[in-house]
């Protein structure tokens, strides 16, 4: 598959934008992709400071429910109405809000709260690894050498980091590589989804998700967080999961998939020097080893021939998001902001 020139089947033609005001406005794509990866690394080290005051499941429902009230603006219009109403759709959409609304962002917080949130936020380039492989695995994606290569160096600093911590660091690791496999079926599962826009793929995992988690940490956390943890919680993830998507989204459309792509992988990383500079956190020789070796691993990766190209005649589609439509690229794999 050709990363720089992704490839819709004809039937899954209507428009991909969730709002063409996005796109007029947006004269300078590479600065709003990289603004989409810096307020969604910033989720990372915000999330931990976060989790002082409020639990896994309810910062989860909290984020989620932001990101919904950030895109319901322009869910409005768009998509296939006779899509939407096919029940293969809806349950390959509902899966992939279980995965990737539900499960994965409980993990990944289970995982932060044990560790540090410059290695967390590295270990999130896991999640391109686990986008490639379930491909690769369950929907007949070809991989040739360079990205096996590419992942073994992802997942070989994903170890390095996990190394000096012992135990805790096997465990948090551990439990963010379940977050990012739970946000890889997702990527593979909603590149499947036809007949939504990436904004009512957010807005509908936003509201089930959130409201799920929401529920489910008032029941067993008990802890009903104050205003300002509320409103703050909120804001993150309108701006990290919401805001960033439509900013990733806009910026792809002109800049094209592989540069867009490699633009965003730099989320992690700010996610790191965030977490040293917000949080104090030191700076550790296996944090600048591992993200050495990460970032060529995601490079590789990215810039990774899967078979060969092939063009077309430009059109718009029309399913769900497909980074191309922001932070994973459900067209072979690549972290993105829709969480």
């Amino acid at each position: 598959m050709d990363y720089s020139r992704p490839h819709l089947p004809p039937e899954r033609s209507q428009s991909l934008s969730f709002g063409d005001p996005m796109r007029n406005y947006a004269s300078f794509p590479a600065v709003l992709c990289l603004l989409a990866a810096l307020l969604f690394g910033a989720s990372t080290p915000v999330s931990k400071a976060l989790l002082s005051t409020i639990g896994p499941l309810t910062l989860a429902g909290l984020f989620y429910l932001g990101a919904a009230i950030a895109v319901l603006p322009v869910s409005f219009h768009g998509g296939s109405a006779e899509l939407r109403r096919d029940r293969r759709q809806l349950r390959l959409l509902g899966s992939a809000v279980v995965f990737g609304g539900v499960i994965g962002p409980v993990l990944f917080l289970l995982g932060l709260r044990l560790a540090l949130a410059a290695s967390v936020s590295l270990w999130l380039n896991t999640e391109t690894v686990a986008t490639t492989l379930i491909a690769w695995a369950f929907f007949q994606e070809h991989l040739d050498r360079r990205t096996w290569i590419a992942a073994g160096l992802v997942v070989l600093g994903g170890g390095l980091l996990a190394a000096p911590e012992g135990v805790t660091g096997l465990r948090a690791g551990g439990l963010v590589a379940l977050a990012c496999v739970c946000w890889g079926l997702d990527n593979n599962l909603t590149a499947l989804v036809s007949g939504f826009t990436p904004a009512q793929t957010t807005a509908i995992k936003g509201v089930i998700a959130g409201s799920v988690n929401l529920a489910l940490g008032m029941t067993i956390e008990g802890r009903v967080p104050g205003a300002r943890a509320l409103g703050v919680a909120l804001l993150v993830g309108a701006l990290s999961y919401g805001v960033s998507i439509m900013l990733y989204i806009s910026g792809a459309q002109q800049l094209g998939a592989t540069r867009s792509q490699l633009i965003f992988s730099t989320s992690p990383f700010m996610g790191m020097a965030l977490a040293w500079t917000l949080l104090d956190e030191p700076a550790h020789p296996a944090q600048l080893g591992a993200a050495g070796l990460m970032a060529m691993g995601i490079y590789l990766m990215l810039t990774a021939r899967h078979g060969p190209e092939h063009g077309h005649m430009a059109m718009s589609h029309t399913h769900s998001h497909r980074h191309d439509d922001g932070h994973h690229n459900h067209n072979g794999a690549t972290p993105s902001p829709c969480r």
